[in-house]
């Protein structure tokens, strides 16, 4: 088998533990293999980067074992090419296991050129990342106290939600402030409602008589000062991101550079041409589409980036998303196949944006979704918006450009002989005979 890199090395990390094997040319032509086992400490992981720049090593591989490969991967990536690969990728021929045997199998792969990057972006847009995760885990722990408070008012009967859409809103906030001081006239409770809500006095009168206990009345409380205590938290990630964001500068990578993480094909002459933008004007890209707010657009790119470089083409970044399906041909009938699984982070915030693109009335999206949710089903419908997303974002960074709403008739103009042929047809079949004929304009 043709041998790629001559100098390379396998690491096969734990958590408390490195185990290093170093494969270069002996005097004879023959590999030498020379195995080292290093600890996680920081002093340990610096001798390793030391021992494997002392014999030459150009390329090192390893596992995405958990969280446990960011810190090898931080200390090394300064000094010599990483590749993070999956670990499903380079299973070991069953048989005898041990760490060694790992780390040499990795070492053997990498030499031949058998293994498959993953993608590990930059380090400002790796901290990015956290920061609008942690937001992410945060509104969504958020929301799991508010479904808890929302328990409380049901123990003690107190129907708030049926009235009101947020129970945590400006009026119902109020409210139940009211009811945590003592506060039980029905009356003097709904007179705190605002705005829309006063339309609704009579029914939450209706709705706030419960059976309060001081008990409810103390976990209320707690809830309430753990909402606000999230708040602050989100409000304050809010503000690291913007400003993470508006300090980074415009990408200067070479269109025609692939990446080290993820090995590229030679771009398509249509899709060659990248504007370099900066994260601010890529978000206010990805804003623009329907569906799409700001939170949403920070996490898009924090996941994905500003280098569409990267991807060889938009179905190979909604393949990395997992948001295409996947293959599975045997005897040459090709069979279901899942989505599999990809960046959680990405699919799920798309799904989120999908879900609320489809309600914005009159727009391509929204018809796009009505065309399949007839025979897809919905959740496959909704799958195929998120991917329409998706490919629409990747070639409006590409160009630099903003989205342009083509409306809900566009797949109809682009279609518009098959539609009639196919209305004719279904008209013709129910026994009518069809005559088509083009309207006269109205003279101005």
């Amino acid at each position: 088998m043709e041998l790629v890199h001559t100098h390379c090395a396998g690491l096969d990390v734990h958590k408390k533990t490195v185990v290093a094997c170093v494969r270069i040319p002996g005097p004879d032509g023959k590999p030498l293999k020379f195995t080292r086992t290093f600890s996680t400490m920081t002093a340990d992981l610096l001798a390793l980067a030391d021992w494997l720049l002392a014999h030459g090593v150009m390329q090192v591989a390893m596992e995405s074992t958990g969280e446990f490969w960011k810190p090898v991967f931080a200390i090394l990536e300064g000094q010599l090419t990483v590749l993070v690969v999956n670990a499903q990728h380079i299973k070991q021929v069953p048989g005898r296991k041990t760490d060694v045997k790992d780390a040499e199998w990795i070492a053997e792969l990498l030499a031949h050129g058998l293994l498959r990057p993953s993608f590990i972006p930059p380090q400002a847009q790796r901290d990015l990342r956290d920061l609008t995760r942690q937001r992410t885990v945060i509104i969504q722990e958020r929301a799991a106290v508010v479904n808890r408070l929302q328990k409380v008012l049901e123990w003690a009967n107190l129907k708030l939600a049926a009235v009101a859409s947020d129970v945590v809103g400006k009026s119902a906030r109020a409210m139940l402030e009211a009811i945590v001081d003592g506060q039980s006239d029905v009356a003097a409770l709904a007179e705190l409602a605002q705005g829309r809500m006063r339309a609704k006095r009579e029914a939450l009168e209706q709705a706030l008589k419960g059976r309060v206990r001081e008990h409810h009345r103390f976990m209320l409380a707690r809830h309430l000062e753990h909402i606000d205590f999230l708040d602050e938290q989100i409000a304050s990630f809010d503000a690291q991101i913007a400003a993470l964001i508006e300090g980074e500068e415009p990408s200067s990578t070479p269109p025609a550079e692939p990446s080290e993480q993820e090995p590229v094909s030679e771009p398509a002459s249509n899709e060659g041409q990248t504007t370099s933008l900066s994260w601010a004007e890529a978000v206010e890209i990805w804003d623009a589409i329907p569906g799409i707010g700001r939170r949403v657009a920070e996490q898009l790119v924090a996941e994905v980036g500003v280098d569409m470089a990267q991807f060889r083409s938009a179905g190979h970044l909604a393949s990395w998303a997992k948001l295409c399906p996947g293959n599975h041909e045997s005897a040459g009938k090709r069979k279901t196949a899942s989505v599999g699984k990809g960046n959680n982070w990405l699919r799920s915030a798309l799904v989120q944006a999908a879900h609320a693109a489809v309600r914005v009335k009159d727009s391509y999206l929204a018809a796009f979704y009505n065309r399949l949710v007839g025979r897809r089903g919905k959740k496959k419908a909704i799958v195929a918006v998120a991917h329409k997303l998706l490919v629409l974002a990747y070639t409006l960074i590409r160009k630099g450009e903003r989205y342009q709403e083509p409306g809900a008739a566009y797949l109809d103009e682009r279609q518009q002989e098959r539609l009639l042929h196919r209305l004719t047809f279904r008209i013709e079949r129910l026994g009518f005979i069809v005559n088509l004929e083009p309207r006269a304009v109205a003279a101005d």
